[in-house]
Order: structure tokens, then sequence, then C-alpha cells
């Protein structure tokens, strides 16, 4: 079954919206990546710590959750392992670094 994505733009009208629908913001990058340029609100858990940290995700229940990474490939693997969890997730589509390219050009890349 693929994973289902997000295409930046539309992650960008999700978060403009309404408070009450926006999604959650899940960071599986590593600190140092989230230090350097993170979305507004973002949770950090690192993706080879998300099983460790699984008793965080819970918070995350009962909202959809846009996972993302850096180019978009850790996110797919993060978004897997919240729906074998029961979570309403997806994955950002070329991760923040096309986000702020289509979206954001003010948020730095690396």
């Amino acid at each position: 079954m693929p994973i289902p994505e997000i295409m930046p733009a539309r992650l960008a009208e999700l978060l403009a919206g309404p408070a009450e629908s926006r999604p959650a913001l899940l960071d599986v990058r590593f600190p140092h990546e989230h230090e350097y340029v993170a979305l507004p609100d973002s949770v950090l858990i690192p993706l080879p710590e998300l099983d460790e940290r699984a008793d965080e995700l819970e918070a995350l229940r009962g909202r959809p959750v846009v996972v993302y990474c850096h180019h978009g490939v850790r996110s797919l693997d993060g978004t897997a392992y919240l729906m074998s969890r029961g979570l309403d997730a997806v994955s950002l589509r070329g991760g923040i670094d096309l986000y702020s390219i289509q979206v954001d050009p003010s948020l730095p890349r690396y």
C-alpha cells in the first residue's frame, strides 16, 4: 500500500486555515537539522527514536499529522510507522526543502 503524501502548497493552505483544522507537524529529522530550519509549531522526534518515544505520539492522536524531513524520504518511513499505530498521517512530498522552494523561500535550505 502506498504511503499517502501531501504537496507543499496544500500543506501551506491547511496551515493558513483555522487553528482547529490545522494538522500537527512531526519533524523526523535530527536536532541539528531542526535547529537550522523547521516548520512552525512542529514536534521533533528523530526517525530512529520514534519507537522508543511512541508514547509522545499519543498527543497527536485524533488529529491529522503531516510528517516531514529534509527531502521526503525519512518522512515516508515515519508516516508508515504512525499509520501502523493507527494515527492519521501523511508525508510531506519533497520535505522541507521542496516546501522552501515552492512555498516559503525565506526558509533556509541545506
